[in-house]
């Protein structure tokens, strides 16, 4: 097995029956947008007997840490073809992946997964519950005078990316810093459409949503992300939603990072009765789907400001990726032994203070428990992560944070 960087004139054919066969691209024009989300993506293939037989794709992105910004490798694509399973490619290769964009400064790494545990042998952790809400458009509580909204389309992909990057940001917020990703995300959507309003002061795109639907007379419609700064800016793009409510039956979001969506709606309880067991019906589904992990320890805690006395102690930290990667990697994973200190100024330093209590951790759930997913007492049931109770109970403490939002398709 030989894994190298993809080379778009060599492996372009491969990569796309690759796609195919793990269904992700079905037309001619979803190789196009593919090979657009490539162009912006650091991507690595895995060879078997000459051909590109597992594709590993990755791009730059931020993610927000309470009021920081930090820099963030999202692993956008793993795959392998029929004739290449079981044989460790997607494991060896995201590794290498993740190496690479850790010698190049990101020193957080997040992913979507198909299934949870099969990153976890990578360091990865799972991220918090998201909120999937269906709904008839009708019901919402939202009475506002409508303007007349700007039709978007695949044209206007810089507009949306410049929107979606410069939206309202909260606790655990993800930017993919890449425009292609975008131009990509809007040339795969089946019927997709986007509406939204031009109110900056050089007639830039302030707020707007992109949804595809399913049904286009009657629903249902998928709004695959909203982007917005302001309460008011919200509330105008629900109010388009609501102008639905006359023909389209249903519509699904994700809930909003600090809105609780069914205060939203009027008779929610009713409605869900009526509706159930149709394709129309009203429900809220929760999954955690997203998995992040740390990549520099002192790196991720320089930029960690907390309220509230500090917390010291012993971290003795576990990385499972490093059995994956390639003797040559630019990167060994961050097992180790540290001394830890979280509070207004956190700092992550070699070595061991033997009057301080002791955490052991792998990096996944030490990282669950650093960006607020679960507290440190119930990762200790439920994850690799143990210390003294008085320890644990200390960490809940300095670590009352916002649960962590990505509000983008990791």
């Amino acid at each position: 097995m030989k894994i190298r960087d993809y080379q778009p004139d060599r492996d372009k054919v491969a990569a796309h029956r690759i796609w195919r066969e793990v269904g992700w691209v079905e037309e001619k024009r979803h190789e196009e947008a593919m090979d657009v989300f490539l162009s912006g993506s650091r991507a690595l293939v895995a060879e078997i007997e000459g051909d590109a037989e597992c594709l590993v794709c990755s791009v730059e992105g931020e993610i927000r840490y309470l009021d920081a910004s930090l820099p963030m490798s999202c692993v956008t694509g793993v795959t392998t073809s029929r004739v290449a399973r079981k044989q460790g490619l997607a494991a060896r290769t995201t590794a290498k992946g993740i190496a690479c964009d850790a010698a190049d400064g990101a020193i957080l790494a997040a992913l979507g997964i198909f299934e949870q545990g099969f990153y976890d042998q990578l360091g990865f952790g799972c991220g918090g519950y998201e909120h999937w809400c269906t709904f008839d458009p009708a019901r919402l509580a939202i009475d506002l005078p409508l303007r007349v909204p700007r039709r978007i389309g695949e044209a206007d992909w810089e507009a949306v990316h410049a929107s979606r990057l410069a939206r309202l940001h909260g606790h655990g917020t993800c930017d993919l810093l890449a425009p292609e990703v975008t131009r990509a995300e809007l040339g795969w959507a089946t019927n997709g459409f986007g509406l939204g309003y031009c109110d900056g002061p050089k007639g830039e795109l302030t707020h707007h949503l992109w949804a595809t639907a399913k049904e286009a007379e009657s629903g249902p419609y998928t709004v695959q992300w909203m982007s917005y700064r302001t309460r008011e800016q919200f509330h105008e793009l629900m109010g388009l939603l609501r102008g639905f409510g006359d023909q389209v039956c249903s519509i699904k979001l994700r809930e909003p990072q600090g809105v609780q969506f069914q205060d939203l709606l009027r008779q929610p309880f009713r409605t869900r009765q009526m509706t159930r067991n149709s394709q129309h019906e009203s429900r809220m589904n929760a999954s955690a789907y997203w998995q992040t992990r740390i990549l520099d320890l002192p790196g991720c805690l320089a930029r960690t400001v907390l309220e509230g006395d500090p917390v010291l102690f012993n971290l003795v930290l576990k990385d499972p990726i490093v059995p994956f990667l390639p003797e040559d990697a630019p990167w060994r994973g961050v097992a180790g032994a540290y001394v830890v200190t979280l509070g207004p100024e956190s700092s992550a330093v070699d070595g061991r203070d033997a009057v301080l209590p002791t955490l052991t951790a792998t990096v996944g759930a030490f990282t669950r428990m650093w960006l607020g997913v679960r507290p440190a007492t119930g990762l200790a049931w439920t994850d690799c992560l143990e210390g003294p109770e008085g320890l644990l109970v200390d960490l809940d403490r300095i670590l009352r944070i916002p649960e962590p939002k990505p509000d983008w398709d990791l």
